[in-house]
């Protein structure tokens, strides 16, 4: 599976584990930056993975900044976006599952490295579970649309 990826300066150095891990599993990653510890405004990256998961060019995104609040914000200003905020295994299943979440947004600061890759595997490894989930996604999905055109 192709995978966009994105972090600020917070989120640098949890990004190589997050990299390596997607790579393990066998998904190729688009690193939509940034590319080192130098400030930089979160939006820019939370919008080059947007892009690339709206264009159809990935199948789902991971973003990652210090607390991952700031990332899942900007993501979510998009209707095709689904970005889930999860700080542990169980809100990663449950935002595939029920949610549909196209994005993964962790907090460097908040999170270890090794309980941000078992979030990572484990909403990878989730399915959407559709049913009567898929209409409550649709009912949000279609408001966010409408308020769009206005």
């Amino acid at each position: 599976m192709k995978i966009a990826l994105g972090c600020d300066h917070g989120g640098y150095e949890l990004k190589d584990g997050v990299v390596n891990l997607l790579a393990e599993l066998g998904h190729e990653v688009v690193d939509c930056g940034t590319n080192s510890v130098a400030s930089v405004n979160y939006p820019d990256f939370a919008e080059a993975v947007c892009s690339q998961v709206k264009g159809g060019n990935c199948i789902m995104g991971v973003l990652i900044c210090g607390t991952g609040i700031g990332m899942s914000m900007a993501a979510n200003r998009h209707p095709e976006i689904r970005a889930a905020l999860c700080h542990e295994q169980f809100s990663a299943q449950m935002s595939r599952e029920h949610n549909d979440a196209n994005v993964l947004c962790l907090g460097a600061r908040v999170l270890g490295p090794g309980l941000a890759q078992e979030i990572v595997r484990t909403w990878l490894a989730t399915e959407f579970a559709a049913g009567r989930h898929l209409t409550r996604i649709e009912m949000f999905s279609a408001m966010e649309l409408l308020n769009d055109k206005k």
